[in-house]
């Protein structure tokens, strides 16, 4: 449910940044891959295979886009856009992921994240599905801006519900067992809790609705649980 939360921020993101060739890391089962394949030249990165296949079959069905589990050493294609959605947290050297993403753009390309917010929220749900860190607007903008990028938008998503959302992630995993390992917490995080069928998934979208609304007025501020930032290659 959070994904559509931070939906409105991210399309509103590309129709700033008007790419053509768009390369997604971490495409999880790609109900968002399937979006950006109907509007743009798509490939997707998911190294889980379960998930892979998932999204494999989504694309396969819409007849446009391609998912990899990894891009070959030798790939030099370039990319107008390359995004990151709920990934670099999953990530121990995130520095060094902005790097080699940042080589993967054209010049002046843009990269279009979101991360969860605030290192002070860090807990449960996050040690779950392998997350090193949560991030605060300052050490964010330094880091990025180190690696190269001009910030262009800054958006805070999910104030309101988003929390209560987070919350009962919490309650939920609690029961579950542990993950062993920050790997395996990451190749799971693309399958949690997605939704089981087309009418679990119209629920969410319908449930999210006046909320994606109502969060609006605090985009700019540090309300929410999540930031959703569009960046260009210097």
């Amino acid at each position: 449910m959070t994904a559509w939360l931070r939906f409105g921020s991210i399309r509103r993101a590309l129709a700033v940044a008007r790419p053509r060739r768009l390369l997604e890391v971490g495409a999880g089962e790609g109900a968002l891959g399937a979006w950006l394949a109907r509007h743009f030249d798509y490939v997707g990165i998911e190294p889980d295979q379960t998930s892979c296949a998932v999204a494999r079959e989504r694309l396969r069905a819409l007849g446009r886009g391609d998912v990899l589990e990894a891009l070959a050493d030798d790939d030099r294609r370039r990319y107008d856009a390359v995004c990151a959605f709920e990934v670099l947290e999953h990530i121990e050297d995130d520095g060094g992921a902005l790097r080699s993403w940042r080589e993967k753009l054209e010049p002046r390309g843009h990269l279009l994240i979101s991360v969860p917010a605030h290192s002070a929220r860090f807990g449960l749900s996050d040690r779950y599905v392998g997350h090193f860190r949560r991030y605060d607007r300052g050490g964010l903008r330094a880091l990025l801006e180190a690696e190269g990028f001009e910030i262009l938008q800054w958006h805070s998503y999910g104030a309101g519900l988003g929390h209560a959302v987070d919350r009962l992630r919490n309650v939920l995993l609690n029961r579950r067992a542990a993950t062993s390992t920050a790997a395996e917490g990451t190749a799971l995080s693309g399958r949690l809790f997605q939704p089981a069928s087309t009418a679990r998934a119209l629920l969410n979208y319908l449930v999210a609705l006046p909320f994606r609304v109502l969060q609006l007025p605090f985009a700019s501020s540090d309300i929410g649980i999540g930031y959703v930032i569009l960046a260009r290659r210097r």
